[in-house]
């Protein structure tokens, strides 16, 4: 994409040769916005990303990966600032226009020799060819690299997004619940394009979860350039816009969810019929959570009852007598009755696919919501058991 170039090395962080570090630079002051945890427990990146974000514009967002610099006081902010300054002295752009990001380990202090050895050297590999390199470098559990280019149109203008994340565990919808890097052409204000990337979160980033934990270095960032001829700047294009992003940040959510830390299913669960938006919510949101849910998932078993019980807690409005539920297109449960064994062995075998719709009408209302979950495997445990070792 014109205007932001990208690059990711092996710098030394991680002890098993994997890239960990990487950079993404505008050309020019990027239009900059920015999501950050809800978590009480921030990491030095955030602390230092909330203060830079007022100034609305962005020239370079240097990431690692296998060190959260979190939890570790003064020195982890003055360990973060010095990066940044770094970048900014070799890319000639000032430093407050430097943002830094970082995903792994909790508690240990960064291991500054291999940053100042590896900047610059990652800076010689800037490229608009290497974005698999900057999309490598931030992973820690995650199987899959998650990169999404789309292409659109405003006015018979073009404008692309190019969307970046990274996100395997402690996965949940307390604001983005991983990093995420939003790079796009249009020309748009600070002010729209913060709207947006709310809006956007609201409909993917805060519909999903893995293991319900949120954590401390989530950030969600848009960057956009100008350097197209397209732009948002009425109602309509606006529209445009946001229907492009929302597609962008949900994909990046599913792709997430799909490269869950063991996981065997990506699971939609699609709660409608509710008589307010928040019962629909809060239904979905307490399903999609419920580890006994997710273990059901996992053993291909259609344990329905667990699922009408997690949305029977959940706070929401229910009436079990009204409740319909379906798995796909397979009704298990009409009008608050189970449809039988026969029933249950066609529900089996839809629960052997690796992608599943499950479908609760609580017949109450009109309102609906969705969420995005995963299974819960015996390598999940394993994966977090041995995490640090």
């Amino acid at each position: 994409m014109k205007g932001f170039k990208f690059a990711g090395i092996h710098a030394g962080i991680k002890n098993n040769g994997q890239k960990d570090l990487g950079l993404i630079y505008c050309d020019k002051p990027a239009v900059a916005a920015a999501l950050f945890t809800q978590n009480q427990v921030v990491a030095a990146p955030v602390i230092l990303g909330k203060e830079k974000i007022k100034k609305r514009l962005c020239r370079a967002v240097l990431a690692n990966s296998g060190n959260a610099n979190c939890f570790t006081g003064q020195n982890g902010i003055k360990d973060a600032m010095a990066c940044s300054k770094i970048v900014g002295n070799n890319l000639d752009i000032p430093e407050e226009l430097v943002f830094m990001s970082s995903t792994g380990v909790i508690g240990a202090p960064l291991p500054m020799d291999k940053f100042e050895s590896g900047i610059p050297d990652l800076i010689t590999k800037l490229s608009e060819d290497n974005l698999d390199d900057f999309a490598e470098a931030i992973l820690t559990t995650d199987t899959k690299k998650k990169i999404i280019n789309k292409t659109f149109v405003i006015n018979d203008e073009k404008f692309s997004i190019t969307g970046i994340a990274k996100g395997s565990g402690m996965i949940r919808p307390d604001m983005a619940t991983m990093l995420a890097f939003i790079c796009t052409d249009i020309n748009i204000s600070a002010g729209d394009l913060k709207t947006s990337l709310k809006k956007a979160c609201e409909k993917s980033f805060h519909r999903i979860t893995i293991d319900g934990d949120t954590s401390t270095n989530d950030t969600l960032m848009a960057l956009a350039s100008g350097t197209s001829k397209a732009c948002a700047k009425d109602f309509k294009s606006i529209k445009i816009f946001q229907k492009a992003i929302d597609k962008v940040c949900f994909e990046l959510a599913r792709m997430i969810v799909k490269d869950g830390e063991g996981a065997t299913k990506l699971v939609q669960i699609i709660v409608k019929g509710a008589k307010t938006k928040e019962d629909a919510l809060k239904a979905c949101e307490t399903i999609a959570h419920s580890n006994l849910v997710k273990t059901a998932i996992y053993g291909e078993d259609p344990n329905w009852g667990r699922i009408t019980a997690a949305a029977g807690r959940s706070g929401a409005m229910v009436v079990p007598e009204k409740m319909d539920l379906f798995f796909d297109d397979q009704p298990l449960v009409l009008k608050g009755s189970w449809l039988g064994r026969e029933a249950e062995k066609k529900t089996a075998q839809i629960m052997k696919k690796t992608e599943i719709d499950i479908t609760l009408d609580l017949n109450l209302g009109k309102e609906s919501d969705r969420f995005l979950f995963c299974d819960f495997s015996e390598e999940y445990i394993k994966i977090n058991a041995e995490y640090r070792s």
